[in-house]
């Protein structure tokens, strides 16, 4: 556990100094940690060091995991967000262990969870997934749709939008990287405009760029290698 404890401990130092640089209150920030390929003993571990948010990429990790994670954890607790791409037929088994899905990515399956919360009596908070960057390879609604499927999104009474979450664009220009984030926060702020309403969670941000993520304005970053190490292999 030491080693866990430490990368939390040094990525802490490292979300405080950034928002002491962008003038920024630590408590503006909080972590989360993505566990993708981790064996629920490394979570539990990490839940014992202090994490109280994780977040999982894959709805067969998540059933696979739960179990030993909430024995392991052994009374503590946390919370659990679904940070991965979310297909339909998956609904109903990722509203068994999430209190979150990040990655709303469309309105098609904003309709799907609303007739699953409806008939579960139940409510969900959500973020809409925007891609920033514009690349092929991820997944979120484009740019310049955003604003309008997030008030699509928000007209689900099941819903509660949160706020916006993307993936940063993987560049070693920063400035680049940065302007991705900055867009994110853009549209955040015209589609509380439109609503009238407040979105606060700005999830963007990773191990590598959570500088950038937070200078322009991230209220959650994801973490997970500085934490965990480098991601086990998979076959």
């Amino acid at each position: 556990m030491a080693d866990i404890r430490a990368g939390l401990a040094a990525v802490r130092e490292r979300v405080d100094a950034a928002c002491a640089a962008a003038g920024r209150a630590p408590d503006e920030v909080g972590l989360l940690l993505a566990t993708k390929t981790q064996p629920a003993a490394r979570i539990a571990e990490a839940v014992a060091a202090g994490a109280r948010l994780i977040g999982e990429n894959r709805v067969q990790e998540l059933a696979e995991k739960d179990a030993e994670l909430t024995a392991l954890a052994d009374g503590r607790p946390f919370e659990r967000h679904f940070i991965g791409h979310l297909q339909s037929n998956k609904v109903n088994q990722v509203l068994r262990y999430v209190s979150c899905v990040q990655s709303v990515d469309g309105v098609e399956l904003a309709g799907r969870l609303q007739r699953r919360l409806e008939a579960l009596d139940r409510t969900l908070d959500v973020l809409v997934q925007v891609n920033t960057s514009g690349e092929q390879s991820k997944f979120g609604v484009a740019a310049a749709d955003a604003v309008a499927v997030v008030g699509e999104v928000a007209r689900r009474d099941r819903l509660r939008v949160r706020g916006l979450m993307t993936v940063g664009l993987q560049s070693p220009d920063e400035a680049a990287v940065r302007a991705s984030y900055r867009a994110l926060r853009e549209l955040r702020d015209r589609a509380a405009d439109a609503m009238g309403t407040g979105l606060p969670v700005l999830s963007m941000g990773m191990s590598g760029d959570l500088e950038a993520a937070v200078a322009e304005g991230a209220t959650l970053v994801r973490i997970g290698s500085a934490v965990f190490g480098a991601r086990p292999r998979t076959a």
